[in-house]
């Protein structure tokens, strides 16, 4: 939640969307359920960024999200979130990146996404004022 809300608090910006889980969860009630709402929820975007945590890399919809983008051509990014703060929690434990599930063959080696795609630590990295420059650098890198 606190990073879908600093784009509430920006200024000048709008808030760009996010998925939310109430969102997820009545679309899985619907026909066509999930990937038809995953399907949806592309259009019209440049850019998947992918926030992740401890429990992330095994969520199949996660998966499909990022397979589905990458067959679209969309811009990807993942942004690991294990180091923000939760108030009740404190911080989780690192996770695997997403975007390592997923090869691509590339001069007759299997690569995977990760190495293609930038990888940022919403904490380290500074996501609150350097996120805007990261989606902008997935969207030019994709040609969006």
């Amino acid at each position: 939640m606190q990073v879908r809300n600093s784009w509430v608090v920006r200024p000048g910006g709008e808030a760009q969307p996010f998925y939310d889980k109430a969102e997820f969860e009545e679309a899985k009630k619907r026909a066509g359920g999930i990937e038809k709402w995953i399907e949806e929820q592309l259009k019209g975007t440049s850019v998947t960024v992918v926030l992740f945590g401890a429990e992330t890399y095994d969520r199949e919809w996660v998966r499909h999200e990022i397979k589905r983008s990458y067959e679209l051509g969309k811009g990807l990014l993942a942004i690991d979130i294990h180091s923000v703060k939760d108030p009740q929690l404190g911080i989780d434990r690192q996770g695997t990146n997403p975007l390592s599930y997923f090869t691509i063959k590339q001069n007759g080696r299997d690569v995977p996404l990760s190495n293609l795609y930038g990888a940022y630590d919403w904490v380290r990295d500074n996501g609150y004022v350097n996120m805007p420059a990261w989606i902008e650098t997935a969207a030019k890198a994709a040609g969006r």
